[in-house]
């Protein structure tokens, strides 16, 4: 078991499976409090990956901070709250909880993953911020919480740089060696992606935190130097793919060809389940 202190705290990373759609959420420890990011799909997820990490420490849980609104990681809030965690969110996460939780919330209960009575409530925010913020634990351990510029992976993005780890917990933002998650964020009821927008936030942690680790909330770890050049690089060919896709008739109701596509692109690429259940966003928009 690493030993932590806020010089040198530990950082502890929970995946979950496909039924959870391998969302990772982040522990930052100091030794004395944690501070978790992201609260994965279900409660039930949220609680395995607080179980997760007691087997890596005793330090509660100060914070759980949501990174960006969709379902994997706000629905496990409340499993949060009953460990004790404050949830904080930006102003525009907590504002488009709501919608996005609805939207989801008809799509799982209309395919019969869930039922009115199985699908997870809608979990509240504790505290929020406009645009910056830093949570200082008792140690004095700072965490710098930054919304960027344009809208990412999602409609609102959060990143939090954790200067005496030199981690950058960025969500969905990244998904270094795994396919991603093309759906767009939810806007008034319909999937809205921006592959402009998220290019730019990558282009913005990438100039403001260059000699970061960065930590996503799928795939590998990977310095930022690394990863922001090869994301940027997977969405211009994914915009390339899926338009040409559009273009020559693809069957916009089944995107399984299109996921072949990719995986033959990405040869070594995890999770290209990703394509077929989240590409529907962009096809859709082309």
């Amino acid at each position: 078991m690493m030993i932590a202190t806020a010089q040198a705290p530990a950082v502890y990373v929970y995946e979950s499976d496909m039924n959870g759609f391998n969302t990772k959420t982040v522990f930052v420890d100091d030794g004395a409090e944690v501070v978790a990011f992201d609260a994965q799909f279900t409660p039930a997820l949220a609680d395995a990956a607080l179980a997760f990490l007691r087997g890596k420490t005793v330090s509660p849980v100060r914070y759980l901070v949501v990174t960006h609104p969709n379902p994997d990681k706000f629905n496990g809030i409340e499993a949060f709250k009953k460990a004790g965690a404050t949830v904080v969110a930006s102003e525009a996460t907590a504002a488009a909880m709501p919608g996005v939780h609805a939207y989801k919330k008809a799509y799982f209960i209309g395919a019969r993953m869930f039922t009115e009575e199985t699908y997870p409530a809608l979990g509240t925010i504790d505290q929020s911020f406009a645009a910056a913020r830093d949570l200082t634990l008792a140690s004095g351990l700072r965490v710098e919480l930054r919304t960027l510029a344009r809208p990412g992976v999602s409609s609102d993005q959060t990143v939090a740089f954790v200067p005496a780890a030199g981690a950058l917990i960025v969500g969905d933002l990244v998904h270094h060696k795994a396919h991603a998650w093309l759906e767009g964020g939810i806007v008034a009821g319909q999937p809205k992606p921006d592959l402009a927008g998220w290019r730019a936030d990558l282009a913005e942690i990438g100039a403001r935190w260059p000699g970061a680790t960065v930590y996503g909330g799928r795939g590998e770890a990977a310095p930022v130097a690394a990863a922001v050049p090869a994301e940027i690089a997977y969405l211009e060919t994914a915009d390339a793919l899926v338009t040409a896709y559009v273009r020559g008739g693809g069957d916009l109701k089944d995107f399984s060809a299109l996921q072949k596509t990719f995986e033959a692109r990405f040869p070594g690429f995890a999770l290209g389940y990703m394509i077929g259940y989240g590409v529907y966003g962009l096809a859709l928009a082309r």
